[in-house]
């Protein structure tokens, strides 16, 4: 590739870069900030985005930690796991995997938590701690080998998930696969905003 047309490539990269929403989510501990990826998980990141917008997320907390020695499921992974406030509910979004949208869920990357059926809403979401292909599609997590949706990454704030990831998860859960998971003090969003 020549110069001229790397710098180019180099320009339109940054401008989409620039032009994707960002999401300020403000813990006691500090803001957490998310790109969203409207481009390639379209579904995803208008489901979060349409319930940071209607404040949804305002008065919300990260509620659950998974971690290697808690997690029930297999493989093992590291998530810390969010949602609106109490009754805030959310159409439901069809699942985008990561095999439609070329993402992936590394250290940082911001996901939809899905049900049985394959459905999730912008109501939840949860951040990997760390690399995590066993929520990618074709990976053995789901049975189904769907895995999760992908649509955001954490861009500065991730020294806060890795506070809220090593907290206590003692909490009593009546779901036993979420045991052990819980948080003992669930960390309070304070406020969700998109950024200008």
């Amino acid at each position: 590739m020549r110069r001229r047309e790397y710098l180019q490539l180099s320009a339109a990269s940054a401008f989409v870069a620039a032009a994707a929403p960002t999401v300020k989510l403000v813990t006691p501990f500090g803001p957490i900030l998310i790109v969203c990826d409207t481009t390639r998980a379209p579904l995803s990141s208008a489901g979060f985005l349409a319930c940071v917008a209607a404040h949804g997320y305002n008065g919300g907390s990260f509620t659950r930690v998974v971690r290697p020695e808690n997690d029930h499921g297999h493989p093992v992974i590291s998530v810390v796991q969010g949602a609106a406030r109490a009754g805030i509910t959310a159409p439901p979004i069809a699942h985008e995997s990561t095999r439609q949208t070329g993402l992936k869920h590394l250290n940082g990357t911001v996901s939809l938590p899905r049900d049985s059926v394959g459905t999730a809403t912008g109501a939840e979401i949860f951040i990997c701690v760390g690399n995590q292909p066993a929520l990618d599609f074709g990976a053995r997590r789901n049975k189904d080998g769907q895995g999760f949706a992908a649509f955001g990454q954490v861009t500065s704030g991730m020294d806060i998930v890795r506070r809220i990831w090593a907290m206590d998860a003692s909490a009593p859960s009546a779901d036993a696969y979420t045991q052990g998971q819980m948080l003992r003090t669930p960390v309070p969003i304070l406020s969700a905003a998109r950024l200008p």
